[in-house]
C-alpha cells in the first residue's frame, strides 16, 4: 500500500453517495486516514475504507488470534459473517396480508408492514413509541402506538382592536370633548 498524505486521494465509502468513490484526504492520525472529502458530492466525513478492505493486520500476525485458534482445536480460525438478504428475511412471512403502516397502530418484532412510501418492511426493533423498519433499500425509525383521540389544535383568536374600519385608511382619533369637534367642523361648512 502506498503511503498516504493529507491532500492525497484515496478510495473510500461515501456516506452521502452510498458508494465507494475517490476522496481527498483531509486529516490523518499517524499513518491512519481520519477524515476525507468526497470528490463527487464534496461531503466531509470520517474515513471508511471500501467494503471488503480492512486496515487490521492479518490474523496470523496477531498473537491473540493465534492463541484463540490453537485453543479451539485449530480447524476453524475465524467465524465468517453471514449476510441474510432482504428477500431471505421475508421468506415464509405473509406479505399479502401485511397491515398498512399507521402511527396509531402498535407493531412487534418480525412483523411485516406495508408502508405507502417505502414499500414492504420488516420490524427489526421496538423501542417505546418508536419502531425500526427494514425496507429493501434502507432502515427507518418510525413512530407507533400513538392511538387515541387526535390532539386538539389550539383555536386561533386574532388580536382585537377597538377601532374598526378599513386598515389602509388612518383612523380618526376620538376626542374627549364634543365641543372641539363642532368648532373644527363649523368653519368648513361656512366656506
Amino acid at each position: 500500500m502506498a503511503t498516504q498524505k493529507v491532500g492525497g486521494e484515496v478510495d473510500a465509502y461515501c456516506t452521502r453517495c452510498k458508494l465507494t468513490l475517490a476522496h481527498t484526504i483531509l486529516a490523518m492520525v499517524g499513518t491512519k486516514i481520519a477524515r476525507v472529502r468526497c470528490n463527487t458530492c464534496n461531503g466531509d466525513h470520517a474515513y471508511r475504507g471500501a467494503p471488503g478492505t480492512t486496515d487490521r493486520p492479518t490474523s496470523s500476525s496477531t498473537p491473540r488470534a493465534s492463541r484463540a485458534s490453537s485453543s479451539s482445536g485449530g480447524s476453524s480460525s475465524k467465524a465468517e459473517k453471514i449476510i441474510i438478504s432482504f428477500e431471505e428475511q421475508l421468506a415464509g412471512k405473509d406479505i399479502a396480508n401485511a397491515p398498512r403502516y399507521s402511527p396509531k397502530d402498535t407493531y412487534q418484532v418480525d412483523q411485516v408492514i406495508q408502508h405507502p412510501t417505502f414499500g414492504v418492511g420488516l420490524v427489526t426493533a421496538v423501542r417505546g413509541d418508536k419502531v425500526d423498519l427494514t425496507f429493501r433499500t434502507d432502515t427507518k425509525t418510525l413512530v407507533h402506538g400513538r392511538g387515541g383521540p387526535p390532539a386538539e389544535k389550539p383555536a386561533f383568536s386574532p388580536p382585537v382592536r377597538n377601532a374598526s374600519g378599513p386598515a389602509d385608511k388612518p383612523q380618526a382619533v376620538a376626542l374627549d370633548t364634543p365641543s372641539d369637534e363642532a368648532v373644527s367642523e363649523s368653519p368648513a361648512s361656512g366656506d
